[in-house]
């Protein structure tokens, strides 16, 4: 059957169609809602890294939107305690963080580096999407350059899927520098409600977790059980190790019968946080590929940890991730 001879114009079956936001601290802001016709919907905030600021599936949300909401770049500070950060992050279901720092604030020679870096607050140089029969792709250039400075170029793909609900993200990094220069990267990626309550199942394939600190300890025999909002819960923080080198990150929740997995290469990002935060209102699952550990810059600079690009040298990042809609195919993707 040709669908074409059903319909008018083809957004009446999926798509991308962009938009300009009208309202508070996201007025300005460009955004593309891509559907894919199947039932998944992204928002991608082309001012915001091309990060994707909401993910659902049959109208049902899986991605985790902040008391703050969306957050034009101009508002971004890192504040003189390094935390700025937290009042632009919106967390969505992805936002990227680097390339200077990813966890901790810290100083690292004479300069303070805040929470998650910057990269995340930056808005594409560049961003286009093409369509075919079978996938919709969006394409974004991210440029973190600075006189005297680092040069990070960052090359961004999304590859969305029109005969299942996945996409993959590909990036690109390289440094467009004439000195060698550090690099720090994370996706931060966070699941919330309807697909995170108490009833939520959660599977890692890891072979070991180690809590991040003292208060993790407390939950390390329940880290992967969800509890509901809990006034002044303190978040923790959980270390994945693997064996193999494809990481399965999954969360299904039998009430709306959706489900989520993320898979990764763990040569790509040898460590994986993940952060279990139950409070009232800040309710998620943030689930975080990374290139070292989050205790900030100056310390993996110490112990010889730290990436480091070469002038013109360039590195790969992914992550795909596959929609589902009934338990047995959360059970066949483990």
């Amino acid at each position: 059957m040709k669908q074409e001879k059903y319909i008018g114009h083809s957004s009446q079956i999926s798509g991308v169609e962009e938009y300009r936001c009208l309202n508070g601290k996201s007025d300005g802001m460009h955004v593309l809602h891509i559907r894919n016709g199947l039932g998944m919907e992204l928002m991608i905030n082309a001012d915001r890294c091309a990060d994707i600021s909401r993910l659902s599936l049959d109208g049902k949300n899986l991605s985790y939107t902040s008391v703050v909401g969306n957050v034009a770049p101009d508002y971004f500070s890192i504040d003189s305690d390094g935390f700025g950060f937290l009042k632009s992050f919106n967390c969505g279901f992805i936002t990227t963080c680097g390339f200077d720092n990813i966890g901790n604030p810290n100083e690292d020679e004479g300069t303070l580096y805040g929470l998650h870096g910057n990269v995340g607050n930056i808005p594409a140089e560049y961003i286009y999407h093409t369509e075919d029969a079978t996938s919709i792709e969006v394409h974004a250039i991210i440029k973190d350059h600075a006189i005297f400075g680092k040069k990070f170029t960052l090359h961004r793909t999304y590859v969305i899927s029109k005969t299942e609900n996945t996409f993959a993200l590909h990036d690109k990094i390289v440094n467009e520098g004439s000195a060698p220069s550090p690099l720090m990267y994370m996706y931060h990626m966070n699941i919330g409600y309807p697909l995170l309550t108490e009833n939520s199942e959660f599977y890692i394939n890891s072979y070991e977790v180690v809590p991040r600190d003292e208060e993790a300890k407390k939950g390390l025999a329940q880290w992967n059980q969800m509890i509901p909002p809990t006034p002044n819960f303190a978040e923790q923080c959980f270390y994945h190790h693997y064996h193999t080198d494809l990481a399965k990150m999954m969360v299904y929740n039998k009430d709306i019968e959706k489900g989520i997995q993320i898979c990764f290469d763990t040569k790509e990002f040898p460590q994986n946080l993940q952060w279990k935060m139950m409070g009232e209102r800040d309710y998620v699952l943030g689930l975080e590929p990374c290139t070292a550990d989050l205790d900030g810059r100056h310390t993996i600079k110490k112990n010889s940890e730290i990436l480091t690009l070469e002038p013109a040298e360039s590195k790969d990042f992914s992550v795909n991730v596959h929609l589902f809609n009934d338990k047995s195919q959360w059970e066949s993707a483990k």
